[in-house]
């Protein structure tokens, strides 16, 4: 019994180890796929881009809601001295954006109805003393708004509407 004590316990540690490791390495992988995989769809970094209608043909993994319409924005925030300003444009109904960090998290989310948001995204480590800024958690990620619009005919003045919404990189 005691020649198996050691084995037993180097297959616990390795396999507590692989275990923490991979799930403090799964978001950021996650997270890099995914921003590559968004920049091959063409959604353009500092830009909100504004993809189709959802429908099950074109979402293949992820079934997002086919009653909001999607703005996208990936944004890189590496270079010193850069800062985002983002813009969510004033709609009618529901409406959120939604800022995620390389490693997947949803650092912030603002929720407007009949409003525009206006936020200042900083580098990380910063400490933004003016009260619509934030820091980003990682120097890379995505700026999401959604917008409740179950009807084509809402969805399509989502769109007009969208073309209101800023995600520009600036510099100080």
């Amino acid at each position: 019994m005691k020649n198996w004590i050691g084995p037993v316990a180097t297959a616990a540690t390795a396999g507590a180890i692989a275990h923490f490791g991979l799930l403090f390495a799964a978001p950021g992988v996650i997270m890099d796929t995914a921003l590559d995989t968004l920049e091959g769809r063409g959604i353009a970094e500092h830009a909100f881009t504004s993809p189709v209608r959802i429908n099950p043909q074109s979402q293949a993994v992820v079934r997002s809601s086919p009653d909001l319409f999607y703005s996208l924005c990936r944004y890189d925030l590496s270079e010193e001295g850069s800062y985002l300003s983002v813009t969510m444009a004033e709609w009618p109904g529901y409406q959120s954006l939604s800022l995620f960090d390389s490693e997947t998290n949803n650092f912030v989310t603002y929720r407007g109805t009949n409003e525009a948001i206006e936020i200042r995204l900083d580098r990380p480590g910063t400490s933004p003393t003016d009260g619509n800024a934030v820091a980003s958690p990682t120097a890379r990620g995505v700026a999401l708004i959604r917008r409740l619009a179950p009807t084509q005919e809402l969805f399509d003045r989502a769109l007009q509407v969208s073309e209101l919404d800023r995600c520009q990189l600036m510099a100080d």
